[in-house]
């Protein structure tokens, strides 16, 4: 049975770990930000610990059979709850897995620091940190960039608003990130609609320039940018 000492600075490394963590999803206004990964990575680091002493005296018990490693496995599905928590479904876009995720890893950041493991749970941290962090700018850069798309539409002055392209286009609307009307220079009873789809494919990209040349008052489609 190890000291006092040790045990309580494993739980303040677990959440000092879990902060850093906190720290970057915070920053991004999260849901589950600062104080959640902390609670999460030490509630992980105290179930590991107690899995791990808390039954010592009963363990040289006669007839006494305990696993005590099961407290510490029932953490991973447990923490799922939170995970599930900080999930949203706006129309077909889903938003909060990464945040699930990282819930989900301190605790197992905070389960390596109960069972002693602190050059590991360091480690995993900052793996973490890269990924959350470091990854996000050459994923848009490189990924999300070409999920994007702009057109043009010349439709009938007053013909088209937001509310009437979203009740168009339907659950696609949410792949509509910008929205842009102006008076057309050349026509000047036409309006000019700047449109951004956002994190479209191929498919997807046929399928909505397909809709839109249907809404009602739409004249002319003109596709901007680089194309698929």
């Amino acid at each position: 049975m190890l000291n006092n000492f040790e045990l309580i600075s494993r739980l303040i490394l677990a959440a000092a770990l879990g902060s850093v963590i906190g720290v970057e999803r915070e920053r991004l206004s999260w849901a589950a930000g600062l104080r959640t990964h902390m609670l999460v990575s030490v509630g992980a680091a105290l179930i590991m610990i107690v899995s791990a002493f808390g039954f010592a005296d009963v363990l040289g018990g006669e007839h006494v059979v305990l696993d005590p490693s099961r407290m510490a496995a029932q953490v991973v599905s447990g923490i799922g709850f939170l995970g599930a928590g900080s999930i949203l479904l706006r129309g077909e876009v889903v938003r909060g897995l990464t945040t699930a995720a990282s819930l989900w890893s301190v605790a197992a950041i905070g389960l390596a620091v109960g069972g002693g493991l602190y050059t590991v749970a360091i480690a995993a941290t900052i793996i973490i940190l890269i990924v959350l962090a470091g990854i996000k700018p050459i994923e848009r850069r490189f990924i999300q960039s070409r999920q994007q798309r702009q057109l043009t539409l010349l439709v009938e002055r007053g013909a088209l608003t937001f509310h009437s392209l979203h009740d168009a286009l339907g659950a696609a609307s949410v792949r509509v990130k910008q929205f842009v009307m102006q008076q057309s220079d050349d026509a000047p009873e036409f309006d000019e609609v700047h449109i951004t789809l956002h994190r479209v494919s191929l498919a997807e990209y046929t399928a909505l320039r397909e809709q839109l040349k249907q809404v009602p008052g739409v004249k002319k489609l003109r596709e901007d940018g680089p194309q698929p």
